[in-house]
């Protein structure tokens, strides 16, 4: 005897959140869930967990289901796939989010579950700009010695602990939380979230003196204004690289591709 309808299992689709991506994409997967008898490019009785790290103290909640908090490494991840039934993995975890990212990638293959790596195009410099590439957050700290005396810092507050020996230079330290030591001796922190306007971000170089710029390269249009304001200034930018993606993860830069990931994979 067949099911009765709607008492079959929903497929699941886990994705690794914090960014506006994945809330994007889960409002986007959580809008066509219901309709299993509607248009053909709904999909039936979806399934949408975001999981979020914690590490903002009130983060911006996506659609459908949210757990917060860490799996416990690649194993505590597996296991949770596992339990969960997970059909689909997506990480659209910040682009610097290195450690989840592979961790997520040795998970998916341990369970067998599809993973798609959801990643928004990095930054371009563009005519004008006086750009430093560096590998990391420690290259970033040696750079700033020969490029200037006030800093601002838009790395995030957690790699703060990179910059503390620096005594020579003032910082200007913008995150959504307060920062916890180890940090520059000069520092002023301005807790602020996107986005950011352009003219917002010329007052802000302009009224601190900044004569150095430091970001990592998140490749968000909400904060990418303080590229072009540094470049009008002829303020000289520090950027660090973006890590790779896991070898043999396939990647997409938008949700609506990952939208058709999901359902080629789902169905």
């Amino acid at each position: 005897m067949s099911a009765p309808a709607g008492s079959a299992r929903r497929p699941h689709v886990l994705i690794l959140g914090g960014t506006t991506e994945a809330r994007a994409l889960a409002a986007d997967l959580a809008d066509r869930f219901p309709a299993a008898t509607g248009p053909a490019d709904r999909l039936p009785g979806l399934r949408v967990t975001t999981s979020l790290a914690g590490r903002v103290a009130a983060p911006r909640l996506p659609a459908g289901e949210v757990r917060i908090g860490g799996f416990g490494g690649p194993d505590g991840l597996a296991h949770w796939l596992r339990e969960h039934a997970v059909d689909a993995l997506i990480d659209a975890t910040h682009p610097f989010a290195g450690t989840i990212s592979f961790n997520a990638a040795q998970a998916a293959a341990t369970a067998h579950v599809p993973l798609l790596a959801l990643r928004r195009p990095g930054w371009v410099p563009e005519p004008g700009d006086d750009w430093h590439p560096v590998a990391s957050l420690a290259e970033a700290a040696e750079a700033v010695r020969g490029l200037g005396h006030r800093v601002f810092l838009t790395t995030g507050r957690m790699g703060l602990a990179t910059f503390a020996h620096l005594t020579d230079q003032w910082f200007l330290v913008r995150s959504v939380d307060a920062p916890e030591p180890p940090f520059p001796p000069q520092m002023e922190v301005l807790l602020d979230r996107g986005p950011f306007t352009l003219e917002g971000e010329r007052a802000l170089l302009s009224d601190h003196r900044i004569d150095v710029l430091v970001t990592k390269d998140s490749g968000a249009a909400a904060t990418a204004p303080k590229l072009t304001a540094a470049r009008e200034a002829g303020v000289p930018v520090v950027v660090v690289r973006r890590p790779a993606v896991p070898e043999g993860v396939p990647v997409v830069e938008t949700v609506g591709d990952a939208v058709g990931w999901v359902s080629a994979t789902i169905h």
